[in-house]
């Protein structure tokens, strides 16, 4: 709490001053927009604040650079129309993925860049464009920068344009960096890099990753690497449209349970409704789950007489959007395999007048059943959704939750081909968005549960290590393979000089004889 208090102050104090110290001087260098949000955001002053380690003076020069770069580079109005429309084909920039601690991947891919002066302003604003688009999607969560230079030569090395990006990190987005991964520089750029580290002063050193295809795994998982880096990922970057952090509809949407899930839904729900009855028995069913059923069965024929899990944990946290609350606000807490939390409650409060359209939309479609991921909630009321894990999966701090909303008119039907409609005709920027992350609860404790629900995946899963193994080893043998074959080549251009030195030797001894003949 004392810490929390002392934060406060530290904010506190960064407005007055730079509002008092900076802002009767500098008003026409910044733009209005970035000066009411430091106003008004309490996470944006801290982040600053955080990245320069609570030095309040540091902070405010921080503050007053980033402001200045914001507005020389008209970083709130940049847009796709804004933009030559090939900085966006060629691929070099974009963002996918997650790494292992569950943070975005911002993907560099070197070998699609060139340097050209006459390009240099427009690719820069491109870099921009994606930091400012993911800050405000994601409200600042930090992410983590791949610099993938695979196939890349000394014709790609642009020192002004990655100073450009390192800057963007240490100097105008605050707390917006945990690492760089650097995936097989060649070596003809060592000494680019050192002076990248000097750029990046001591506390950014650490985050300088170097990999190669043989431990790049140790920060990023395989799901989410290309071949060319030992994954498996098939993500193909394509353009348009812009790459929206590949949320896709999750199983089961508004319908049936189909295929070899049926019968183990079938079980879960028989059970669940046995259990909601047995409460039934002892106590009511308050206004607000009654609301929830109603609104399901309209838009499910089929999910009649959907409850709620029992283990669904309470939410403690809501997000106030301008449509929906959204509880909870940030995470959707599961339980690991041995836990074996399979299910989690979204709750949806319609905060407005109208109709508000709805869908659930995930980064992991193969994993997860939503119900309903596809409805409509009636004005003033509450509606549940349920979202569980599908066969023997289990959820990863990588998966993701996209809920959209958009007010429909009252003349709108709420049935699934008006809501089709609906969708395709109304416009993005009349859809709200908010995104959620999944949370892993680990258990400490042996439970009694544990060895019945996973005594038969035990074999799977040491196949599943044995598999990685042996892939890591093949991995290992191809890299020895290649540097063998760098060792024979190195031996015969070896020979070959010596030879041609001998020969050169013998000329020149025989050209000397001659003279003295």
């Amino acid at each position: 709490m004392a810490e929390r208090q002392d934060k406060a102050a530290l904010i506190s104090e960064t407005r007055r001053r730079f509002e008092a110290e900076y802002l009767p001087d500098k008003s026409d260098k910044y733009d209005s927009r970035d000066v009411e949000r430091l106003q008004q955001d309490d996470k944006w002053v801290e982040n600053y604040l955080i990245w320069r380690h609570d030095v309040v003076d540091d902070t405010l020069k921080m503050i007053d650079e980033s402001f200045q770069w914001r507005k020389e580079y008209t970083v709130n109005d940049l847009s796709e129309s804004v933009l030559p429309k090939w900085l966006f084909e060629i691929g070099a920039l974009f963002l996918h993925g997650y790494d292992k601690e569950g943070y975005k991947l911002f993907w560099f891919k070197v070998k699609h860049h060139t340097r050209d002066p006459k390009q240099q302003l427009d690719k820069k604003k491109l870099v921009a464009f994606w930091l400012e688009h993911y800050a405000k999607r994601d409200h600042g969560k930090p992410l983590t920068v791949v610099f993938d230079m695979a196939e890349t030569g000394i014709s790609h090395i642009d020192l002004d344009f990655v100073r450009f990006i390192v800057n963007c990190f240490t100097d105008y987005y605050p707390n917006f960096l945990t690492k760089i991964v650097i995936f097989e520089m060649p070596w003809i750029m060592n000494a680019a890099f050192k002076i990248v580290k000097g750029w990046l002063g001591p506390d950014a050193i650490s985050m300088l990753k170097f990999t190669n295809k043989s431990d790049v795994q140790e920060y990023i998982s395989g799901e989410y690497l290309p071949p060319h880096m030992g994954g498996t990922d098939s993500f193909k970057y394509s353009y348009p449209p812009l790459v929206d952090d590949d949320f896709q509809t999750p199983l089961c949407e508004n319908g049936p349970i189909t295929s070899e899930d049926e019968h183990e839904s079938k079980e879960e729900i028989d059970a669940d409704t046995k259990e909601a009855g047995e409460l039934n028995e002892a106590q009511n069913l308050n206004q607000k789950k009654m609301n929830s059923i109603e609104q399901i069965s309209k838009s499910e024929e089929t999910d009649k007489t959907e409850v709620k899990p029992k283990n669904a944990k309470k939410a403690l946290t809501t997000f106030k959007g301008p449509l929906l609350h959204i509880s909870p606000a940030e995470e959707l807490y599961f339980g690991s395999k041995e836990t074996g939390e399979k299910k989690c409650l979204i709750v949806l409060t319609n905060v407005t007048k109208n109709v508000v359209a709805f869908k659930v939309r995930t980064t992991a479609p193969e994993k997860y059943r939503v119900k309903p991921s596809n409805s409509s909630c009636e004005p003033g009321t509450s509606l549940d959704i349920i979202v569980s894990l599908h066969g023997g999966f289990a959820a990863s701090l990588q998966d993701r939750f996209l809920i959209m909303a958009a007010e429909m008119d009252q003349s709108s039907g709420a049935g699934v081909p008006e809501l089709t409609q609906f969708w395709k005709e109304v416009p993005r920027t009349k859809v709200m968005e908010h995104r959620l992350r999944c949370h892993v609860i680990e258990s400490s404790k042996p439970s009694s549960l544990t060895l019945k629900d996973n005594a038969f995946n035990i074999p799977a899963k040491t196949n599943e290590d044995l598999h990685i193994q042996l892939t890591h080893l093949l991995q290992i043998n191809k890299r020895l393979e290649e540097q063998m074959n760098r060792c024979l080549w190195f031996q015969q251009l070896s020979v070959v000089l010596s030879l041609l030195s001998v020969t050169v030797a013998a000329f020149c001894f025989y050209l000397a004889y001659a003279q003295r003949s």
